[in-house]
């Protein structure tokens, strides 16, 4: 003990010296270590549970644009399905256009033909009845030169009938 003297440790001061640090010791570990490990090791716990959670959030975030990305497809080729209807359907429509355009057309040449013949037979009615009438002045006149009134017209008479029939035979054939 004299070696502990020397160097100006005394023994009593000594074991009251490890007496209190074994005192703040048990304190400070009942009173002060426990809660906080307790609080780090709630901490832990709490780090733990927001990294497990990034991760299935990122796995959701994964499986969500891998939906998106599907859906985006389907979209696409409903729209293409869509698009290609849309233009099969116009050029059905387009078609039906040109097969009404020409069936009316061919109705419009038709009508205006028939119209045209029907012109052209009326024509040929007022250009048959002006040259009866012509003629029949023209015989007239000449026969009331030759003739008598009376045989002037017994023969007017027959050639009118003979003119009226013959147009009426033309217009049959």
């Amino acid at each position: 003990m004299d070696i502990l003297n020397l160097f100006g440790l005394e023994t009593d001061l000594f074991i009251g010296q490890i007496l209190n640090f074994l005192i703040v010791f048990f304190l400070l570990k009942f009173f002060l270590y426990k809660p906080v490990m307790a609080m780090l090791d709630e901490r832990n716990r709490i780090i733990r549970q927001g990294l497990e959670d990034a991760e299935k959030a990122k796995k959701t975030l994964n499986e969500a644009d891998k939906k998106k990305n599907e859906i985006l497809r389907a979209a696409k080729t409903d729209a293409d399905k869509i698009l290609e209807n849309t233009k099969n359907t116009a050029q059905i429509l387009k078609d039906k256009s040109v097969e009404d355009a020409k069936k009316q057309s061919s109705v419009i040449v038709d009508e205006a033909k028939k119209q045209a013949l029907e012109e052209f037979e009326r024509t040929s009615r007022k250009i048959g009845k002006m040259s009866v009438d012509i003629s029949h002045k023209i015989v007239s006149k000449v026969l009331s030169e030759i003739f008598t009134e009376q045989e002037k017209s017994a023969i007017l008479s027959k050639a009118v009938e003979k003119i009226e029939k013959t147009d009426y035979d033309e217009e049959t054939n």
